[in-house]
Order: structure tokens, then sequence, then C-alpha cells
């Protein structure tokens, strides 16, 4: 590989970890395309040598960020016992740390509610990664929950991009704080048969 194409290479993939970014704290419309190659350290008149659009750039991102999101939730989950393992996602994606910004860095609550509204050229993008996501989840999940696997990965799916984004918009409240709470503790009931959180 020559000096020239391992510098696109890198221009590329600094595109794409300053768009990621960027979507997560400010959605789709938020990431202008010059703030992006402003964080990439790159000019705005090279995005064009990378990306037709800017709506390509945001459904690569989705892809990347969707695919990155999957491997940090399942990350080592195939070594817990099957009960176990709804919590333990629900655990990772609904905390804190991620509420204000830190892992596992999903980009679907800030861009949902514009794909459902000003972003639609963005849902197929979407819809790939959610099914993925719910399928990944579905064959970890046990049978013995109280509706069928892929309705449970489904709804807590939607339990987990709803409650983060809820937990945001009150974040700094305790408010925040008790959604969080409520919603693993929501899906683990769910996923366990209604029977709650292990403590």
């Amino acid at each position: 590989m020559n000096a020239k194409v391992e510098r696109k290479e890198r221009s590329h993939e600094s595109i794409l970890q300053s768009a990621a970014r960027l979507v997560r704290e400010k959605g789709i419309s938020g990431a202008a395309v010059a703030d992006v190659m402003k964080g990439a350290a790159l000019t705005v008149g090279g995005f064009y040598a990378h990306f037709s659009s800017k709506d390509e750039l945001v459904d690569e991102t989705i892809r990347r960020t969707g695919a990155t999101l999957r491997e940090r939730l399942f990350e080592r989950l195939d070594a817990k016992a099957e009960a176990d393992r709804a919590e333990a996602i629900l655990k990772r994606y609904l905390s804190p740390d991620h509420r204000d910004g830190g892992a596992p860095d999903c980009p679907f609550p800030a861009v949902i509610g514009e794909v459902g509204t000003t972003a639609p050229q963005h849902r197929a993008v979407i819809g790939h990664q959610v099914t993925a996501l719910v399928d990944g989840l579905a064959q970890r999940l046990p049978a013995t929950a109280i509706v069928p696997r892929r309705t449970l990965a489904i709804g807590l799916v939607a339990l987990m991009y709803g409650g983060l984004s809820l937990a945001r918009a009150v974040k700094g409240t305790e408010l925040s704080d008790e959604v969080l709470r409520a919603c693993r503790a929501l899906g683990a009931a769910a996923a366990r048969g209604g029977k709650g959180e292990r403590s």
C-alpha cells in the first residue's frame, strides 16, 4: 500500500470518528460537514474525496457505530448464564456513565427522533441496525421469558433507547437516575418472567 492510499485511509478513519462523536452529541442535524472535518483536523474541501454527501457519511457512521455498540454490549455475554444476559446488557447500556457520554457510545437516542421526523432518508440504515441488535439479543435471551424471545428483545431495545433518551433529557436530576434504575428493573423483570433484578 502506498503512502497516498494510507493517508487517505487515515483521513477517512478520522472523518468517521469525528462524525460518530458529533452525531452522538448533537444528532444528525448538529453534525455539520464543516464541524466533522474540523474535528478530523482536515479541510472541508477534502470531504468529497471520501463521501458523495453528508447522507452517505451519516449512513456509514450509523452502520459503524451500530456494529461497535453490538460488540460492546455482547462482549463476553455468552460466558454468563442465559438468565443473566438481559440484565447484563441493561446494566451496560442503561448506566450513568453511558448517559453522561461514556461507553458503549450509542448514537441512536440522539438520532431516532430526527429519523422519524426530519431525516427519513436514514430510516433503512436505522432499521437494519435495530434489527441486528434485536436479532443478536434474541439469540442470547432465555426461552422461559413471559413473551417470545424476539418480542422481548424488541421491547428491551425500545426500553433501552427510550430510557437513555429520557435520562439524558433530565440529566443532573434524581429523576434521571431513577429512570435508569426503573428501566433496568423493568427489563430484567420481563426477561426473568416477572421476577425482577437479582440483588
